[in-house]
């Protein structure tokens, strides 16, 4: 079942997908939600050369995604459904893996995997992996809470019987997030759920769209507090049908996932958007139990702990980079009659249990630094955090140039590290011509991304690995020399999640494109700004 709005370019594309499932999808169902653009035509045209697909076409815009799903629901005859938005498409075999494995188990519904793909660029990045490694079964209450994590409606199929017995449907008119209540009432009623790997379905994502998608458009305060509502809602589903651990389970996954997820972007928000989140998610806070947050895994509860103790925003920074993937804890390193905490003036919020994690799940900070002299060299620093480091004694480092999206390094360099203030210190080569080389030979013909990764392996045996911080201040590009390419245009920044990664641009062709492809963004921008 396919809803649609105002969405003529794509919804052929996800229709085309839905029937070329095979004889397992006997019908498809199209509602097209009031758009006023050529979305209806387009299925219409699809309908008259496609006799399995049928088109609903609603004259109002409902202002939601549950409004068209229940219209959907309610045309459809098959015994099950599967849910798929216009700008989205199944990959080949979903269909047919989801029913086999829900009538394998006799399960009125089946979960698999879906990838967030994104566009233009084709890299794909799974979505929640944990819960999708290997078929399984699922009845209990402790089978289903991880299941919590993933919140959305159509990486799935569902027996309509179940529903209809259950009275389960998706909220109404303008409701954002309607996914989460969604999946709520779900498993609210207990269902058997079937797990297959496979991928099921392929989430478009286009940051730079005209009109972006609920989960991208978060520039706004009120997009959180929605997000805030959906997930009280949830919460007060389970607990009335006295699913508790499921309830439970919810509230910690919007410690581990929703908190983070916005703290990371809250220094990069107006002064307005700062004091109304922080306002509403103290609020939120405090109705949860302190089993909640100390059920909770670090970082999450630290941050959550940091909400309810400060009065208003404050340590954006800190926060953002402990909120990150990988988190990094930046100093100060308070204490408070021994314990950690976030710093001397707010005792309350306690960093529990870090004086006891394994490194490897600890907030460590690694400082580096790209310098362009003699072929490239890379410098950093280990910081001790809370004296564990200087415990465990880091002897060497081992760093690791990842081209984006492969699989393995292309370089790795090894170094001894040596004690200084604070840290240890170490040294490796960058060998940049070499690594536009690799590039090169992997297919990557212009400007070359490269994340890099640093393992430390300590005298006591332990070892972490984690990504590199780059500082604010050290920013920079150069134009190399090179033998190979004439010149390398380099740069050294820092990415979304605040890791230190390198642009490579090999060659005086490549190196002008890069340019002027960032002329061309910045020229956008200040007319964006001039018309804004």
């Amino acid at each position: 079942m396919v809803i649609a709005h105002n969405d003529e370019a794509l919804v052929g594309e996800a229709i085309r997908s839905v029937l070329d499932q095979g004889p397992v999808v006997a019908e498809v169902v199209a509602v097209d939600d009031g758009s006023s653009d050529g979305t209806a035509r387009v299925l219409d045209e699809l309908a008259a050369l496609h006799p399995r697909l049928r088109v609903v076409h609603r004259t109002v815009n409902s202002g939601g995604c549950g409004t068209p799903r229940n219209d959907g629901v309610r045309a459809v005859t098959a015994p099950v459904v599967i849910f798929l938005d216009s700008d989205d498409i199944l990959p080949e075999g979903a269909a047919e893996a989801l029913v086999a494995a829900a009538e394998l188990h006799r399960a009125p519904v089946a979960v698999g995997a879906c990838v967030r793909r994104e566009l233009p660029e084709g890299r794909d990045v799974r979505w929640q992996p944990a819960l999708y490694h290997e078929p399984a079964l699922l009845e209990t209450a402790a089978d289903l809470s991880p299941l919590v994590h993933d919140t959305l409606c159509v990486n799935k199929v569902y027996d309509r019987a179940f529903l209809a017995e259950h009275g389960i449907r998706f909220p109404d008119g303008h409701c954002v997030y309607e996914d989460f209540l969604f999946t709520a009432r779900v498993l609210a009623a207990a269902p058997r759920v079937a797990v297959v790997p496979d991928t099921v379905y392929v989430w478009h994502v286009r940051r730079a769209a005209a009109h972006l998608s609920i989960s991208l458009d978060r520039d706004g305060v009120t997009n959180w507090q929605a997000r805030i509502a959906a997930h009280r809602m949830a919460v007060e589903t389970f607990e009335a049908a006295g699913r508790l651990e499921l309830a439970a389970a919810c509230r910690i996954k919007f410690l581990e996932h929703d908190l983070r997820l916005y703290a990371r972007e809250l220094r990069l928000r107006d002064a307005a958007y700062r004091a109304e989140w922080w306002k509403a998610t103290r609020e939120h806070l405090t109705s949860f139990d302190e089993s909640d947050l100390a059920a909770a895994a670090p970082p999450a509860r630290w941050m959550a702990r940091l909400v309810l103790a400060a009065d208003g925003p404050r340590d954006l920074t800190r926060l953002s980079r402990l909120a990150a993937d990988p988190a990094r804890l930046l100093p100060p390193y308070a204490l408070n009659g021994g314990a950690a905490v976030w710093s001397e003036d707010l005792p309350g919020a306690e960093l529990d249990g870090i004086d006891t994690l394994p490194l490897a799940a600890l907030p460590l900070l690694v400082d580096a630094s790209l310098h362009g002299r003699r072929g490239g060299a890379l410098r950093f620093t280990v910081r001790d955090l809370y004296g564990r480091l200087g415990a465990a004694v880091p002897r060497t480092a081992q760093v690791s140039f990842l081209l984006r999206d492969a699989e393995a390094p292309a370089s790795t360099e090894r170094a001894e590290l040596h004690e200084v203030a604070g840290g240890w210190t170490g040294r490796v080569p960058a060998r940049l011509t070499a690594l536009a080389m690799a590039g090169r030979s992997r297919g990557d013909r212009g400007t070359q991304a490269w994340d890099l990764r640093i393992t430390v392996a300590c005298a006591d045996g332990a070892s972490f690995t984690t990504a590199l911080r780059l500082p604010e201040e050290r920013q920079r590009r150069w134009v190399l020399p090179s033998s190979r390419y004439g010149v390398l245009l380099v740069q050294q920044y820092t990415t979304a999640n605040g890791s230190l990664a390198v642009r490579i641009a090999p060659g005086v062709r490549d190196g002008l494109r890069a340019v002027g492809a960032r002329l061309r963004r910045l020229f956008a921008g200040l007319r964006k700004g001039m018309w804004a």
